[in-house]
C-alpha cells in the first residue's frame, strides 16, 4: 500500500484550530469535515468544497461554550450524525443532492457530555459515548435515546469503532478497557450482550475494528486484538524519542489495512494473508502537520483523508495500482484484495472485493457489464448494473468459458461441467454436465422476493425459485431445481428430434422448446405434460416478466395468453419476420421487420385485455389472489379469460383461498362448485364463531374441502376421527360410492349395514350397473343370479367364469346363450374353454384356433386328435408369421413339416444358422433361391469360406470374387474367378480391380488391369486424371492412334493450364497445331520462344507478324527499334491509325518516324471530329499545322465563337469566312440584319446588297448601295424603273410602308371608301408581316363599321377571310362578335381551335353546342388527338383506339380496350400479336397475348401456332427466355380459354395443350437455372423431350444435355449429347429423316422417335465441336455409365427410365409434376389448390421452385411451401 499525495482540500488556519472530525458518506459522494469553530465542510468525491453549514447549540443562549466531538453518515448517506459537547446528538437531514435544503430531523439531548459517536453498517440508529461512562443508541424512528450499557465505574468513554458488518460495537474508556456489545439480532436473543474485552495498556484513544480490532494510545504501542480480545500481535515504539502518542485510527473498507496518526506523521498497518501477521508496510511523516487529530477512509478504499490541529485536512491517494481496461473502464487497485472498477463513461462503479480476502490476480470484463475476477483459490464474478458480487471456490487453469444472457446468474463451463452462480451470493447455484452451450440450449430463471425471517423481523430479498433447462444430448432436455440440496431433477424430457432451442418461463413452471422440424412444444413441469403448440414455428418468445408466449408461424403471429390452455391461441396476420419483443411502460410490442420497414404491433392494440392478461400472469406469479381478481373482473368473458379464471381458481383452492375460488367459479358460470364453496364459507364462518381463528381449521371444513379434492380417504378419516360415523356413510352415498359407505358401516358395524346393501344393490340395478350387481350376488352365493346379471350386463366371460369356477349344473339354454355370447364377442378362447370343460372337445379345438389360442388347441389335439397335431402347427406358425414373430414360428413349421416356410422365417428373422441347416436337407433347385440370402450373410459377418460355397451353390461366383476383392483377398479372388467366370465376367472382374488398384495409386498394376481386361480407355482415362502424360500418350498410340492428335492437344492444354509450357509446346507441335503454341508463348508474354516456334514452323511472314504484335506490346522506343530492325515501322503506323491506336501510333512515330507526326496528329484530330470532342481535335489540328481544317470544323458545326477564337490566333485570313459563313446562316434563318452586320465586318457589303437584291428588300439593297458601294446606286434605280422586278406586286414595288401611308392619307382626308379600299389592297403577297396585315385590315373594318355602315358586313367578311387565311381566327371572331353575328364567330372560334370561348358564346343553345361538339370532334380526329378522343369516351375511344393502332402505341390501345371489355381486349391483343409477328418479334407477340387477352376463336389458330413455333423453333442465338415465359403465359391462357369453349375440336385442344406443356418446362429450365436449380432445370429440360417434334430435335436433346452436364449427371448428358451428335449428322444428309437413327437407348422411354429433322441446325458449328469433344472425353472414361438413369416402378418393380409417365413394362401412369415434369409418386405427392387451380408437384420439386420464387409455377400466383 502506497499513500500519495493529492490536494489540500481544507487549507490551515493561522493558530490551532482542530480537525475534529471526519467522515466519508457511504456512498462515496460526500465528505464531511468540522473544526473547533463548529463549522461543518461538505466536499466532493474529488475534494472540491461544494457546501458548508454552521452547526446549532443545545441551547440557543449558549452559542459558543461546545465543540463537535465526532460525526458520522447514515447508511443511506442523506443524514448526518454530530456529536456535541453540550450534551446533545443532531441528526441533520442533508438530502441526496447538494441543493436539497439542511434541517435537523433528529435530535438526542443528554445530562452529560457527548464524547464519541458511530452509526453502525445497515443500521437506522446510531451509537454514542457519554463522559459518564454510558454507551446510548439513539433510535431514529421514537427520537428517543436507549442506554446499551454502562461502564461499571462510570469511566469517560473516549472512543467508539463499529465492526465491519454493523452488528457490534466497541469502546475504548479513560480506564483503558475496552467493552464489546453486540446487538440482539447477531446472537437471535431477546436480551443485551456486553462484556468486557480487553484492558489496554493505556487509554485506547485510536480504536478500530477491521479483520481485528486495533488500540493504540500514548504508550505508543500499537497493539492488534482478535474479536475475542486476544493480543494477536504488537508494534512497539515506546523506545523511539521520535514517536509521540498516537490519536487517531481508520481502517481501510476491506478491512485489511488500517492508519494510526501521531505526531507529523502516520503509520500504515497492512495484514499479510499468507503469513497471517500483520506489517508496518509503510509510515508517512509531513513535517509541520502536528498531531493527526481525524482519518476518514473513503468507503472504496481509493482515498484518505488526514486532519490536523490546524484545521488542515489533506487528500491522499490510497490505491495500490490503477490501470485503464479497454479504454473504457479503470481499476484502482485499494489493497490486494479490493479493486474498484469505474465506468469511464457513466461514472458507475463497483468495488470488487474478496471476502476470503485472497489477491486479486486478473479481472476481465464481458459485455460491458459482467465482471470476473480471480484469485489463487476463489473466482469472482460482479454485474455492473445491480452492483451484485459473488465469489466461489474455484480450481479451474483458466480455459473456462463464460456465459451472461441471464442478467441474474453467471454460467461458467469449465471441465465439461457448467457451474451457475447468481449474483450477489457466495455459493454456487449448482452443477451440471453437458456439451451443449449454446444460449438457445440454456435456460436459467431465478426468482427473488421479500421474505420474512419467521420472528417478525423485517422481510428481506432473497431468492424464492431457482430452475436450469439444459440437453443432455441433442434430443434429451433436463430440468433442475438449483435451490434444493443436490439439484433434483424436476423433469428429464425425451424428443424424436433434434432440439434447437429452450427457454422456461419467468416462474419456471413451464418449459417451451423447438425442434430441428419447427415444432413448437410446451412442458408442464407442474403436470409433466408435453402439448404441441405449433407444427411450424419460426420465432418463439416468452414475454418478459410474463406466461404469455408470442410465436410466429409463417404469416401469422400467434399469442397465447393463458399458457395453461395452450388450445386456445390468437393468431394475427403479419407481414415480415419476428424480430424482438420489447415490454416497456406497461406497453409489450411485438418488432416485425418488413423489409425495408420495422414495424411494430402492440398486443394491447391487437387484443384490447391483453396487457391486462399479462398483468393477471405477474400477479399469479406473486400468487397475489385479489389482485389476479381485480384484474380479471372488468374483462368480459371470452376463452382466453376462462382459462384465466380456471386457472386462478385451481391455484386458490391448492392455498385453501376458498372465498376467491367461490368467485372464480361463479365467474366461470359453474353454479354447482359455486354453492359448494359458499356453503363451505358458510360452514367456515360458523366454526369460526363456535371455535374462533379463521375457521378453516375445524374438521368439517377441512372433510369437505378434502371432497372437493376427490381426497375421499382424508375426509373419512376427518369425520371418524370426531365419530361422524353417519356423516361418512352420508357422503360416501351422495357421491354413490356405495362400497366404501358399506365400508364405513360394517367397519363401525352400523346397524342400517344390511339395509345400505339392499339399496346398493337396488341402486346398480336401476343404473345398469350389472357387473357390480352380478360381483354382489356373486359374492351372495347365487350363481345363476349372478350369471344372468352377467349376461344381461354383455360380460359373458365372466358369467363362464363363474360356471367353471364354482362346478355347477346349469341348463343347457343358459350355457348356450353363454357360449353364442362368447363368439359374438370374440372371445373364442374363454369359449374353448367352456366348451373343453363340458367336454364338446372338437367345439373347442375350432374356438382355439378361431381365438389364436394355439398352445391350448396343440395341446387338446395332441390328447382327442392327434392327426390334427400338424395342421394346426402350420396354421400356427402362419399366425405368428402375420405376427411378425418369425423366430417363434420357425419351430411351429419344422414341427408341421414346412421346410420352406420354415426357412422363410429363419431368414427373415435373421436366424440363417438354423436357415442354413434346414436348407441343407433339400434339393438343389429348392435351395437355390435361398442361397444367395445366407451367402450375403455370412459375407456380413465375415465368413468368407462359407458365404464363398453358398454363392458357388447359388451360381453365383462373381458375387464371390466381389466379396474375396472388396475384403483384399486377391489370390482368393482370382481363384475363384479362373474356376467359375466366363471370359465376359473376368473382363469385368479385371474392370473393378484395376478401379481399385487406381484409387490405391498403383497405377501400373491398374495399367495391367485394364490392359488384360481389353478397356483400353479407361487406361488412358487414368493417367489422364493423374497428369502422367507420357504414359497416356503411349498407350494412345498403341492403341487408339487415330485419336493421337486429339490427345497430344488435349495434353498440351492441360500442361499450358498447369504452367508447363515447354513441355506444351512440345504435345502442340506433335498435334501439328504450332500456331496454338505461338498463341501460348504470346499471352505469357515470352515473346522470344513465340518467334522461335513461328519461325521454324511457320516460316519468315508468320516470325514478321510475331515480331509486329511483339513491338506493339513493347511499345515506345523499344518497339520502334524492333520495328526498324524488321523494316515494318510505317506499315505499323498506319495499321494503328486505321485501328483506331493512336496512342500506339504516336509512340511508335515519336521514336522512329518523326517526319510523320503531323500526319498523325491531322488523322487523329479527324477522329476526335467525328467523335464529336472539338476541343481535343482543335488542339490536335493546331499541332499538325492545319488551324484552317479547325476553322472550318466549327463552322460546319456552327460554333461561331470558337471558330473566331481559332481563326484570330492562328489563321486571321479565316475570320472573314467566319463571318461569311455565320452571315449565311442568318440568312436561312431570315434575320436580315444580323446577316447585313456580319457582311459589313467581313468588308463584304456587295454581299449584303446582293442579299437584299435576291430577297426583294429594295430599299435595303438601295441604302447599302448608297452608304458602302455609290457605284451601284444607278443600276438599283434602273431595275427600279426598267421593271426587271416584274415578278413582284405594286404593292412589293412601292414598298408597305407606302401604301400605309396613303390610306392613312386617305382616312385623314375622310375619304373613308378609298381608305378602306386602299387597306385591303395589301395581302400576303406584299409582306410577310402579319401583325402589320392584321393591323391594315382590321382598322378597314374599323373605318367601315364607323363611318360606311351600309358596306359594313362586307368588308367584315373579307377581313375575317383574310385574317382566317393567315391564322388569326380570335380577331374575326372577335369582329363577328362585335356585330353580334355569333353564329359567324363561332365557326371562326372553331376553325381557330378556341372551342371554349365558342362554348362560352353559345352558351345553352343545342344548335351551336352541337356544332362546336361536331367541330371539336373533328378537330381532334384531324388532329389524331387520341388522349383526349379517349377521355370523351363513346365513340371516341374506339377511334382513339385506332388512332393508336396506327400510331404503334400498344400500351395505350390496351389500356382503352380493356375497359370495353375481355372481347375487344382480346381482339387487340390479336391485332397486336399479328403486328408483331409479321415484323418476326415473336417473343412480343406472345406477351401481348399473355398480358392483355386471348381468344377461343379458331380464326386464330394458325397466328397461334406461327407464334409457338417462331419461338419455339428459333437458334440458340435468337432465343429469349423472356419471349419463352411470354408463350408459356400466353398457351396457358389459350388453354384455358380453350377447355370452356364448346365449339373447339378436342385435337385441336390436345394440339394446343402439348405446345403449352413444351413451353411450360423450357421456361420453368430457364427460371430454376437463373435461381441456381442446375438439376430441376435439367429436368425440366428432360420432360420437355417428351414434345420434341414441336421443339426441334436437335435444340430439345442439347438443352437438356448440357443442362444434365452443369447438374453433374455426366450419364444423362452423355446420353443426350450423343443423340443431338447423331441428329447433326443426319442434318448434314438431305435425304435422311429419324427412323435411321439408332434408338436403342430410348427404346423403353416416352420420348417420341418419328419426328422432322429439322432444316436449320440449332447451335453453330463451334457449338456442335464442343459437343463431339465432350462426348469423346466421355466415352473414354468407363466411370461413368453411358445409359440413361433408371427408377423402380412403384407398381410392377420393374427398372423404368426415370422420367416415364407410363411404365414400360405394366402400362402403369403417373401423373407429371407441375414444376419439373417428372413422375409424381404417391409417397411424395403434394397437390396445391392456392389459386383456383389443383397443381400437382413432388414436395421436394415444389418447396425447392416455391422457396427461390414464392410463386405458382403454372398460374404465377403467390404459393406457399407444402410438408
Amino acid at each position: 500500500m502506497q499513500l500519495r499525495f493529492l490536494k489540500t482540500i481544507l487549507p490551515p488556519s493561522d493558530g490551532l484550530q482542530k480537525i475534529t472530525s471526519l467522515c466519508w458518506a457511504p456512498n462515496n459522494g460526500k465528505l464531511a469535515a468540522v473544526t473547533t469553530d463548529k463549522v461543518v465542510y461538505l466536499f466532493d468525491d474529488n475534494g472540491e468544497r461544494k457546501d458548508k453549514f454552521k452547526t446549532k447549540p443545545a441551547d440557543a443562549a449558549n452559542t459558543t461554550n461546545y465543540i463537535v466531538r465526532a460525526m458520522a453518515f447514515s447508511p443511506d448517506s442523506t443524514k448526518l450524525a454530530i456529536a456535541q459537547s453540550d450534551n446533545i446528538v443532531f441528526i441533520y437531514r442533508l438530502g441526496e443532492t447538494w441543493t436539497d435544503k439542511k434541517s435537523i430531523c433528529n435530535k438526542f439531548l443528554q445530562s452529560t457530555p457527548v464524547t464519541c459517536l458511530v452509526w453502525p453498517r445497515g443500521r437506522d440508529d446510531v451509537v454514542f459515548g457519554l463522559s459518564d461512562g454510558k454507551i446510548k443508541l439513539g433510535m431514529l424512528k421514537t427520537n428517543k435515546p436507549y442506554t446499551m450499557y454502562t461502564h461499571p465505574e462510570n469511566s469517560y468513554v473516549v472512543s467508539l469503532a463499529s465492526s465491519p458488518n454493523g452488528q457490534s460495537i466497541i469502546s475504548g474508556h479513560l480506564d483503558g478497557s475496552i467493552w464489546k456489545f453486540t446487538f440482539p439480532a447477531e446472537e437471535g436473543a431477546g436480551g443485551l450482550n456486553n462484556v468486557q474485552l480487553v484492558n489496554h495498556s493505556c487509554v485506547p484513544y485510536a480504536l478500530g475494528w477491521g479483520n481485528c480490532i486495533v488500540a493504540a494510545g500514548n504508550d505508543n504501542r500499537v497493539v492488534f486484538y482478535d474479536v475475542n480480545g486476544r493480543e494477536l500481535q504488537v508494534f512497539d515504539y515506546s523506545t523511539d524519542d521520535s514517536v509521540r502518542e498516537f490519536c487517531s485510527c481508520s481502517f481501510n473498507p476491506s478491512g485489511e489495512t488500517v492508519v494510526l496518526g501521531t505526531y507529523n506523521r502516520f503509520y500504515v498497518y497492512s495484514y499479510n494473508i499468507s503469513r497471517n501477521t500483520w506489517e508496518e508496510v509503510g509510515m508517512k511523516q509531513v513535517d509541520n502537520f502536528y498531531s493527526v487529530s481525524a482519518l476518514s477512509w473513503k468507503p472504496d478504499g481509493s482515498k484518505l483523508c488526514v486532519g490536523s490541529m490546524t484545521g488542515t485536512v489533506d487528500m491522499y491517494d490510497a490505491c495500490v495500482r490503477r490501470h485503464r481496461y479497454k479504454g473504457k473502464f479503470e481499476f484502482t487497485y485499494v489493497s490486494k484484495s479490493s479493486v474498484i472498477v469505474k465506468e469511464l463513461k457513466s461514472g458507475k462503479r463497483i468495488v470488487l472485493k474478496s471476502v476470503y480476502g485472497w489477491e486479486i490476480d486478473k479481472i476481465n470484463i464481458y459485455k460491458d457489464r459482467f465482471l470476473v475476477a480471480r484469485t489463487a483459490h476463489t473466482l469472482l464474478m460482479g454485474d455492473l448494473e445491480s452492483c451484485k458480487l459473488s465469489e466461489i471456490e474455484w480450481r479451474g487453469d483458466g480455459s473456462e468459458k463464460y456465459i451472461f444472457d441471464n442478467e441474474s446468474v453467471c454460467i461458467v463451463y469449465y471441465a465439461g461441467e457448467l457451474t451457475i452462480v447468481a449474483y450477489g451470493r457466495n455459493e454456487v447455484l449448482g452443477v451440471c454436465r453437458t456439451e451443449h452451450l449454446h444460449p438457445t440450449l440454456l435456460s436459467v430463471v431465478v426468482q427473488e422476493g421479500m421474505v420474512s425471517d419467521g420472528r417478525g423481523g423485517p422481510a428481506e430479498m432473497r431468492l424464492i425459485s431457482a430452475r436450469f433447462a439444459y440437453l443432455i444430448d441433442l434430443q434429451t432436455i433436463r430440468v433442475i431445481d438449483l435451490l434444493t440440496p443436490h439439484n433434483s431433477t424436476l423433469a428429464t424430457i425425451n424428443h424424436d428430434s433434434r432440439i434447437d432451442w429452450l427457454e422456461l418461463n419467468h416462474r419456471g413452471t413451464h418449459l417451451l422448446f423447438r425442434d430441428k422440424k419447427r415444432h413448437l412444444n410446451l412442458y408442464n413441469l407442474q403436470r409433466q405434460e408435453r402439448t404441441t403448440l405449433l407444427n411450424y414455428s419460426g420465432y418463439v418468445q416468452w414475454v418478459p416478466q410474463s406466461d404469455v408466449v408470442v410465436a410466429q408461424s409463417r404469416d401469422n403471429l400467434c399469442v397465447w395468453y393463458s399458457i395453461n390452455t395452450p388450445d386456445r391461441v390468437s393468431m394475427f396476420p403479419i407481414k415480415g419476420e419476428l424480430m424482438d419483443i420489447e415490454r416497456t411502460n406497461n406497453r409489450t410490442e411485438v418488432i416485425v421487420d418488413e423489409g425495408i420497414n420495422t414495424v411494430s404491433y402492440a398486443l394491447d392494440e391487437q387484443l384490447i385485455e391483453a396487457l391486462t392478461l399479462i398483468q393477471f400472469g405477474a400477479a399469479m406469479g406473486e400468487q397475489n389472489f385479489e389482485r389476479a381478481v381485480r384484474v380479471l373482473e372488468p374483462l368480459e368473458l371470452t376463452p382466453e379469460t376462462e382459462a384465466q379464471w380456471m386457472e386462478l381458481s385451481e391455484l386458490a383452492l391448492q392455498n385453501n383461498q376458498v372465498v376467491i375460488a367461490e368467485r372464480c367459479y361463479a365467474a366461470l358460470g359453474d353454479i354447482a362448485k359455486t354453492r359448494y364453496l359458499h356453503k363451505v364459507v358458510k360452514q367456515a364462518q360458523r366454526a369460526a364463531k363456535e371455535f374462533g381463528g379463521n375457521g378453516y381449521d375445524a374438521y368439517s371444513v377441512r372433510a369437505q374441502l378434502a371432497q372437493l379434492h376427490n381426497q375421499w380417504p382424508v375426509a373419512e378419516n376427518l369425520l371418524l376421527q370426531q365419530g361422524k360415523v353417519d356423516d361418512a356413510m352420508v357422503m360416501y352415498q351422495e357421491a354413490h360410492r356405495w362400497e366404501d359407505a358399506i365400508r364405513v358401516a360394517e367397519s363401525s358395524r352400523h346397524p342400517d349395514a344390511e339395509a345400505l346393501k339392499s339399496r346398493y344393490y337396488k341402486w346398480l340395478l336401476e343404473t345398469a350397473q350389472e357387473e357390480k350387481a352380478g360381483l354382489v350376488k356373486e359374492r351372495e352365493g347365487d350363481y345363476l343370479g349372478a350369471i344372468s346379471l352377467y349376461l344381461k350386463g354383455g360380460l359373458p366371460a365372466r358369467a363362464a367364469q363363474v360356471v367353471m369356477q364354482y362346478h355347477i349344473s346349469h341348463d343347457p339354454a343358459l350355457l348356450d346363450s353363454i357360449l353364442s355370447q362368447l363368439a359374438k364377442a370374440g372371445l373364442f378362447e374363454r369359449a374353448g374353454e367352456l366348451y373343453e370343460y363340458l367336454g364338446r372337445s372338437q367345439d373347442a379345438l375350432m374356438a382355439y384356433r378361431r381365438g389364436h389360442a394355439y398352445r391350448k388347441a396343440i395341446d387338446l389335439a395332441r390328447r382327442e386328435f392327434p392327426s390334427t397335431v400338424i395342421e394346426v402347427e402350420e396354421e400356427w406358425g402362419d399366425w405368428l408369421m402375420t405376427q411378425k414373430q418369425m423366430d417363434a414360428a420357425i419351430n411351429h413349421f419344422i414341427e408341421a413339416g414346412r421346410s420352406m416356410k420354415a426357412i422363410e422365417a429363419a431368414i427373415q428373422c435373421r436366424q440363417f444358422s438354423k436357415a442354413a441347416g434346414i436348407i441343407d436337407f433339400l434339393d438343389h433347385a429348392s435351395a437355390l433361391p435361398y442361397y444367395k440370402r445366407i451367402a450375403q450373410h455370412y459375407e456380413s459377418t465375415k465368413n468368407f469360406e462359407e458365404a464363398e460355397r453358398y454363392y458357388i451353390k447359388a451360381d453365383m461366383a462373381i458375387n464371390a470374387v466381389d466379396m474375396y476383392s472388396r475384403a483384399g483377398k486377391w489370390e482368393a479372388a482370382q481363384k475363384v474367378a479362373r474356376g467359375y467366370l466366363t471370359d465376359t465376367e473376368m473382363r469385368s472382374f479385371y474392370r473393378k480391380k484395376a478401379r481399385e488398384f487406381e484409387a490405391s495409386h498403383k497405377f501400373k498394376e491398374a495399367e495391367k488391369a485394364y490392359v488384360q481386361g481389353e478397356e483400353y480407355d479407361m487406361a488412358i482415362n487414368m493417367y489422364k486424371k493423374n497428369r502422367m502424360y507420357d504414359q497416356m500418350i503411349n498407350l494412345v498410340q498403341h492403341y487408339r492412334k487415330d485419336q493421337l492428335a486429339q490427345a497430344h492437344m488435349l495434353v498440351a492444354q492441360q500442361l499450358e493450364t498447369e504452367g508447363n509450357l515447354r513441355e506444351a509446346e512440345k504435345h502442340y507441335t506433335d498435334a501439328k497445331d504450332w500456331k496454338a503454341a505461338v498463341q501460348m508463348y504470346r499471352a505469357h508474354t515470352m515473346w522470344e520462344d513465340a518467334l522461335r516456334v513461328a519461325k521454324g514452323y511457320g516460316g519468315v511472314n508468320a516470325s514478321k507478324q510475331v515480331a509486329y504484335a511483339w513491338a506493339i506490346s513493347l511499345g515506345g522506343d523499344e518497339g520502334a527499334v524492333l520495328l526498324k530492325k524488321l523494316g515494318l515501322l510505317e506499315q505499323a503506323i498506319d495499321y494503328a491509325i486505321e485501328s483506331g491506336a493512336f496512342q500506339q501510333a504516336f509512340e511508335l512515330t515519336r521514336a522512329g518516324a518523326k517526319a510523320k507526326l503531323p500526319e498523325v496528329h491531322l488523322k487523329y484530330a479527324m477522329f476526335l471530329e467525328d467523335e464529336g470532342r472539338f476541343q481535343e481535335a482543335e488542339a490536335e489540328f493546331i499541332s499538325a499545322q492545319k488551324p484552317k481544317e479547325a476553322v472550318d470544323m466549327y463552322i460546319h458545326n456552327q460554333d461561331w465563337d470558337s471558330g473566331m477564337r481559332v481563326a484570330e490566333q492562328y489563321d486571321p485570313a479565316s475570320v472573314s469566312d467566319v463571318l461569311i459563313a455565320q452571315a449565311r446562316s442568318a440568312i436561312e434563318r431570315k434575320q436580315y440584319q444580323l446577316a447585313e452586320a456580319m457582311y459589313l465586318k467581313a468588308k463584304r457589303p456587295e454581299l449584303a446588297l446582293k442579299m437584299f437584291r435576291d430577297a426583294g428588300m429594295w430599299h435595303d439593297a438601295l441604302r447599302i448601295a448608297e452608304d458602302y458601294l455609290p457605284g451601284k446606286v444607278q443600276e438599283i434605280h434602273m431595275e427600279l424603273a426598267s421593271g426587271q422586278n416584274k415578278s413582284s406586286s405594286s404593292a412589293s414595288v412601292a414598298g408597305p410602308d407606302s401604301i400605309i401611308a396613303k390610306a392613312k392619307k386617305f382616312e385623314q382626308n375622310n375619304d373613308y371608301a378609298r381608305a378602306i379600299e386602299t387597306y385591303l389592297s395589301l395581302t400576303t403577297a406584299d409582306t410577310n408581316n402579319h401583325d402589320a396585315l392584321e393591323q391594315c385590315w382590321e382598322q378597314a373594318a374599323s373605318l367601315a363599321m364607323n363611318y360606311q355602315r351600309h358596306r359594313m358586313h362586307d368588308v367584315i367578311n373579307v377581313v375575317s377571310q383574310r385574317l382566317s387565311e393567315i391564322q388569326r381566327y380570335q380577331a374575326a371572331a372577335e369582329l363577328h362578335e362585335s356585330i353580334d353575328d355569333i353564329q359567324g364567330a363561332i365557326r371562326l372560334y372553331c376553325s381557330g381551335q378556341m372551342f371554349d370561348r365558342a362554348r362560352q358564346l353559345a352558351g345553352n343553345n343545342p344548335t351551336f353546342n352541337s356544332y362546336i361538339e361536331d367541330q371539336y370532334n373533328s378537330h381532334l380526329i384531324q388532329n389524331k388527338a387520341a388522349d383526349e378522343l379517349a377521355v370523351r369516351g363513346g365513340q371516341g375511344a374506339q377511334q382513339a383506339i385506332d388512332m393508336y393502332v396506327q400510331r404503334d402505341d400498344w400500351d395505350k390501345v390496351h389500356e382503352l380496350a380493356a375497359k370495353q371489355g375481355p372481347e375487344v381486349a382480346a381482339m387487340y391483343a390479336a391485332r397486336h400479336a399479328e403486328r408483331r409477328f409479321k415484323q418476326g418479334e415473336y417473343g412480343q407477340a406472345a406477351q401481348a397475348f399473355a398480358l392483355h387477352g386471348i381468344s377461343a376463336n379458331s380464326a386464330y389458330f394458325e397466328l397461334y401456332r406461327g407464334i409457338a413455333l417462331g419461338i419455339l423453333t428459333a437458334s440458340s442465338s435468337e432465343r429469349t427466355a423472356d419471349g419463352e415465359k411470354a408463350l408459356k403465359d400466353m398457351m396457358f391462357r389459350l388453354v384455358n380459354a380453350l377447355q370452356v369453349s364448346t365449339a373447339v375440336k378436342k385435337a385441336e385442344l390436345e394440339e394446343f395443350r402439348r405446345l403449352y406443356l413444351a413451353a411450360h418446362y423450357i421456361s420453368i429450365s430457364n427460371q430454376a437455372r437463373g435461381a441456381g436449380h442446375k438439376e430441376l432445370a435439367a429436368k425440366a429440360l428432360t420432360s420437355a423431350l417428351r414434345y420434341t417434334g414441336i421443339v426441334p430435335a436437335d435444340r430439345a436433346f442439347f438443352e437438356a444435355g448440357v443442362a444434365w452436364k452443369e447438374a453433374g449427371r455426366l450419364n444423362m448428358a452423355f446420353v443426350m449429347l450423343n443423340r443431338f451428335l447423331d441428329l447433326v449428322d443426319a442434318m448434314d444428309d438431305p435425304n435422311s429423316s429419324a427412323a435411321v437413327i439408332e434408338n436403342a437407348d430410348f427404346a423403353d422411354t416416352d420420348i417420341p422417335f418419328d419426328f422432322h429433322i429439322p432444316q436449320r441446325p440449332y447451335v453453330d458449328e463451334d457449338g456442335r465441336e464442343d459437343v463431339r469433344n465432350f462426348v469423346l472425353e466421355i466415352s473414354m472414361d468407363q466411370q461413368v455409365e453411358q445409359a440413361l438413369s433408371l427408377r423402380t416402378c412403384e407398381q410392377c418393380g420393374t427398372e423404368t427410365y426415370e422420367a416415364n409417365l407410363t411404365c414400360h413394362h405394366c402400362k402403369h401412369k403417373w401423373e407429371p409434376c407441375a414444376v419439373s415434369g417428372y413422375p409424381v409418386q404417391a409417397h411424395e405427392k403434394v397437390v396445391s389448390k392456392q389459386n383456383g387451380y389443383d397443381v400437382l408437384a413432388i414436395r421436394d420439386h415444389w418447396n425447392q421452385w416455391v422457396t427461390s420464387f414464392h410463386t405458382c409455377p403454372v398460374t404465377n400466383g403467390a404459393a406457399t411451401p407444402m410438408y
